[in-house]
């Protein structure tokens, strides 16, 4: 499901571009789901999480029966593709490691609460501060 919202035509100002608002978000995982076959899935997308996707959990048994387990129906939820698997379920989150789990978690939280995908860093050399992109782009260590 992809959601953008644009400025109406009758009040849009005809000089400026149509403004939309980004719904999906790439990220690349830690470590990476390693499925049935052995394949390592890194790669993936994440969208903005509805109200109905934060309300529909609370009524699953597994999370009545246990809190810690709503973070995994919430993010199987919002995941829209991950490798070439495009049914993600909460059995796929499951198989996470904790490591990719954390930062699905972190990510769902900045692109939900923050809007974006960026955290500023300070380098531990030079003390020089910067911000960095969280989606992915590169792995840690390399330029």
């Amino acid at each position: 499901m992809r959601r953008t919202i644009a400025a109406s035509p009758e009040r849009a100002d005809p000089d400026r571009q149509t403004e939309t608002l980004r719904t999906e978000f790439p990220f690349e995982l830690p470590r990476g789901y390693v499925d049935e076959s052995g394949t390592v899935h890194r790669d993936g997308v994440m969208r903005l999480a509805t109200a109905r996707d934060e309300l529909v959990p609370l009524r699953d048994d597994r999370v009545r029966e246990n809190s810690a387990y709503l973070s995994v129906v919430l993010i199987s939820r919002v995941i829209t593709r991950l490798g070439s698997i495009e049914d993600i379920h909460p059995g796929v989150v499951e198989d996470l490691f904790a490591s990719d789990l954390a930062f699905l978690q972190d990510f769902y939280r900045r692109i939900n609460a923050e809007g974006h995908t960026r955290a500023a860093v300070t380098c531990p050399s030079c003390q020089e501060s910067f911000a960095v992109d969280l989606s992915g782009g590169g792995r840690l260590g390399e330029s």
